[in-house]
């Protein structure tokens, strides 16, 4: 019995390691995730068999459960166009959604990308232009600036995400849920209003998933997030079984979920149906 220890602790090394080399490789050309990466290089170099213990990094748990399976009829966008501050930023977009489609919106337009999402969302109407969702389609958005759900809020966690919960409003059931999003114990009881970046994103990655939605939005949902949380965003979206349109910077990220890419340029926009390695393949060759 003895001599098995060796073997286990040598997985275990093992299994740390190509952890942290993972996040390494992954983040380490990221600008805001940069210092987490480094001080896991730090981690790395000076790592020993001794050293090895059970990690204390948790992950959320992110999984969405569409309560309706999606039909062929998902969307079709017309002609939008829409100028904000008298500058044209979407200028005649048309594009229709497939039931299987995962979109990565890409390129340099942020503010285009933004205002998509606001679209489609029903947050703002186009100049010109209409889009229209199938009927067994239900939608949640994720925005890249959620300060509005939040400002002022003399809510706690419990009772904020109650707003959202359509059927089961319980505290157990709440409070479970957000377990499984890292607010345990007296943390459910904090005020929304004084809640950090990271915090306030995993609380709409809670109101995406009690939804129950068929269809999601999300512009940079990876915004703020600690690595752990942003590998349990990435497997739960590419687990998800229903469309997906959205965006990030994240290069694994666009990756391992789109099967389309969108991307925004000067002359209008150009949509793939592939891969993010093969459009930049594709654009390389262009």
């Amino acid at each position: 019995m003895h001599q098995r220890w060796p073997k286990i602790k040598i997985k275990k090394k093992e299994e740390k390691i190509k952890e942290l080399q993972s996040f390494i490789a992954r983040f380490s050309a990221n600008a805001s995730k940069s210092k987490q990466a480094t001080s896991r290089k730090k981690l790395l170099d000076k790592i020993e068999l001794d050293d090895i213990r059970p990690s204390s990094r948790k992950y959320p748990y992110v999984h969405f459960a569409p309560e309706r399976e999606i039909g062929n009829d998902v969307l079709s966008v017309e002609g939008i166009s829409k100028s904000i501050d008298g500058q044209l930023v979407l200028n005649n977009v048309s594009f229709s959604m497939n039931r299987e489609d995962k979109i990565a919106l890409v390129g340099d337009h942020e503010i285009a990308k933004t205002t998509l999402f606001k679209i489609l969302a029903g947050e703002l109407e186009p100049d010109s232009g209409q889009v229209k969702w199938g009927i067994t389609t239900s939608q949640a958005y994720f925005p890249k600036d959620n300060s509005e759900y939040f400002e002022g809020s003399d809510l706690n966690l419990v009772d904020w995400l109650r707003q959202y919960s359509p059927e089961d409003d319980s505290d157990t059931f709440l409070r479970g849920f957000l377990g499984r999003m890292l607010f345990s114990g007296d943390e459910v009881k904090k005020k929304a209003s004084v809640l950090s970046g990271g915090e306030k994103v995993r609380c709409m990655l809670s109101k995406m998933m009690l939804s129950g939605a068929n269809v999601l939005l999300l512009d940079e949902p990876t915004n703020h997030l600690d690595l752990e949380s942003i590998t349990a965003v990435n497997n739960g979206l590419i687990n998800f079984k229903g469309a997906m349109i959205f965006s990030s910077h994240d290069h694994q990220f666009n990756e391992t979920i789109s099967n389309r890419i969108i991307e925004f340029t000067d002359e209008g926009i150009i949509d793939k149906q592939m891969n993010y390695n093969e459009y930049l393949e594709f654009r390389k060759k262009g």
